[in-house]
């Protein structure tokens, strides 16, 4: 069975700066990419950016560019989320999601990313 474990998440203040790691199991999982989508209470969830696993091609939202970086580690099947300069209007849960070549799609439970003073 596929599972996505999230972990990184956590209380920052405005321009502070977290690291989200996304760890995807078992090794044999044959994924075409790995991503960050977010959700805030009441709003739906949207991407936030995505890496395919070969090449590396990344693909982010403009609201993040600039201050978010994706990157992952084909070796450990592990995708990682740097978040800089971050704003309150970041604060939502962040899902990590894998899809494999079939375009099917699987999801972690989400950590808690909250941004406030």
């Amino acid at each position: 069975q596929v599972q996505l474990v999230e972990s990184g998440g956590g209380l920052v203040q405005p321009g502070g700066s977290l690291r989200l790691s996304c760890a995807a199991s078992p090794s044999t999982f044959s994924i075409y990419a790995m991503g960050w989508y977010r959700q805030a209470p009441g709003k739906q969830r949207e991407l936030v950016a995505t890496i395919i696993r070969s090449g590396g091609s990344t693909n982010y939202a403009d609201s993040v560019k600039g201050r978010f970086t994706i990157s992952r580690d084909n070796v450990k099947n592990t995708v990682y989320l740097q978040m800089n300069s971050l704003k309150p209007e970041d604060t939502a849960v962040y899902y990590c999601n894998a899809a494999d070549y079939g375009d099917y799609h699987y999801w972690g439970r989400g950590t808690q990313v909250t941004v406030s003073s």
